[in-house]
């Protein structure tokens, strides 16, 4: 008898754990899954109805109507809002939810502001989203809004922000309602920052991280931004590089000369740009710049043994970009931790049909730098200028006048962009790091890939630095995304996928961040 109420009670005790610790993750999965089915059509109708406002960060109506659009979808799943302002700046978003009895705060990022758009690129209007059967560059069809029923997965939805960074705002708002049919709980405390200047460069985040650093407490910051991995599945990143950006531009003869007449007498300002380009990084894409390397962090072995296990895409990737060979003999993965110099654009006299035989007056380059821990973009400039002053040039500020021109040879024009910043990283080895990975994977039912950082840029750093808060990033959307590009677009599936694991790091984290 003893041993049977010994059993029952240890049995009890068991079922009282299960239940402080919420339902299980294969529970949250069926039921966001079940919520997400008979919901599609209105999920993909409340992200068109946000990917038809503009949302240029320096559009200041109609950034204004997107922060009080997401604030209105916020207020309407019950979270506690208000729009945070400081001088200047687009508003963010901010919210909270509490969970009685929660023992962890974590801070939910998303952007609500996108890329300018250069509108005869695209295939339709930026701003009217629309449903395609496939991609465009496989010849997608459009296909009408469904008012209702489900959606094929592989469906792709048209327009500005669609994935970058509109989709995970709205994942985010179906789960909330995908928990709540559920009736089931938030694992922890939540707050949420949707910024309206990402794109922009973030130039007042330091700003609102000040002003507001008491109601931004938390004890993680989640950011959701970026593409999955290129085999699609699933994958987190614990930290992003930093960027900085300059724009040179040489000079020549102050009017254009005859070819024939003044070739190999008169500078031309294109040849001696391209010229000092190529001392900066070689064929394989290693910077070249005297002392560029000193200061990048090493790689740990957990971050070597992440990498490893990653999935390689690197031949599939290169086929289908229609590239014979990529730079360097690392994977692509690889080359992430390392910095980039690459040449954005270059400029100078006219080509094909509007090429003269003359010597052009100006060639112009721009250029961005990708940082990596512990480079500084104040750093970076120091080493770039000085070698570009080893190479013979003249550094000035402003365009020069006839007379400086006449005086000084080799002049160069070096701006350099403002809303740089450094490299953020968080270490992998942390509890909350494996708590996050475990979160994702019960709900995947299987491996994510984990990356040290992403390749692109987002200001994690100031998280890190700031708040003295780790931060994790999480990528829902397509790899083929066209992000910052024209025709940028969303996979359905994508966002499917989305709403499941937001629904689970809602649910489960807190349990699982022991």
């Amino acid at each position: 008898m003893k041993r049977i109420l010994l059993a029952a009670l240890l049995l009890a005790s068991a079922f009282e754990i299960r239940a402080a610790e919420g339902p299980q993750a294969a529970t949250v999965r069926q039921r966001a899954r079940a919520w997400r089915s008979a919901h599609e059509a209105s999920i993909v109708e409340e992200l068109a109805a946000l990917l038809a406002l503009p949302n240029v960060a320096s559009d200041k109506p109609n950034i204004e109507r997107n922060a009080a659009a997401v604030e209105a979808a916020l207020r309407r799943r019950g979270v506690a809002t208000e729009l945070l302002r400081v001088p200047d700046a687009p508003p963010v978003v901010f919210g909270e939810l509490s969970a009685p009895g929660a023992r962890r705060t974590i801070v939910l990022y998303v952007h609500y502001d996108g890329q300018p758009v250069v509108p005869s690129q695209w295939t339709g209007d930026p701003w009217k989203p629309i449903l395609r059967d496939k991609p465009l560059e496989e010849g997608g069809r459009e296909v009408p809004m469904p008012a209702a029923g489900p959606i094929d997965p592989e469906w792709r939805l048209y327009g500005r922000s669609a994935s970058d960074d509109k989709a995970p705002i709205v994942a985010l708002l179906a789960a909330l309602d995908a928990l709540k049919d559920a009736r089931i709980p938030l694992s922890a405390n939540f707050k949420f920052f949707l910024e309206g200047e990402e794109e922009a460069g973030s130039p007042h985040l330091e700003q609102f991280l000040e002003t507001y650093s008491a109601r931004l407490k938390g004890d993680l910051w989640l950011l959701f931004d970026g593409p999955v991995h290129q085999s699609r599945r699933m994958q987190v990143y614990f930290g992003a590089r930093g960027v900085t950006g300059v724009e040179l531009t040489a000079f020549g003869p102050t009017r254009r000369l005859h070819s024939g007449h003044y070739g190999n007498w008169a500078p031309n300002p294109g040849i001696e740009l391209a010229r000092l380009l190529s001392t900066m990084r070689d064929d394989e894409g290693q910077i070249l710049i005297p002392g560029f390397l000193d200061d990048v962090r090493k790689v740990t072995e957990t971050e070597r043994k992440a990498l490893a296990a990653a999935p390689d895409v690197d031949a599939e990737l290169r086929k289908e970009l229609g590239i014979a060979k990529s730079e360097g003999s690392e994977s692509l993965l690889e080359s992430l931790m390392r910095p980039a110099l690459n040449i954005r654009g270059l400029s100078s006299g006219d080509v094909g049909a509007k090429a003269t035989n003359s010597i052009p007056t100006e060639a112009s380059a721009s250029i961005d730098f990708r940082l990596v821990p512990d480079q500084t973009p104040e750093r970076v400039k120091t080493l770039f200028e000085d070698h570009v002053r080893r190479q013979g040039f003249t550094i000035i500020r402003e365009d020069p006048n006839r007379e400086a021109r006449a005086k000084t040879p080799r002049l160069l024009k070096v701006a350099w962009n403002s809303g740089g910043y450094p490299s953020g990283r968080t270490s992998m080895d942390l509890p909350v790091s494996g708590a996050v990975v475990r979160t994702i994977e019960a709900s995947t039912g299987g491996p994510i890939v984990r990356l040290p950082t992403l390749g692109g840029s987002i200001p994690m750093y100031l998280f890190l630095e700031k708040l003295k808060t780790p931060v994790v990033g999480i990528p829902i959307v397509n790899h083929d995304n066209n992000q910052h590009a024209a025709n940028e677009n969303l996979r359905i599936q994508n966002l499917w996928d989305g709403i499941e694991t937001c629904a689970a790091l809602l649910a489960r984290l807190g349990v699982e961040w022991k």
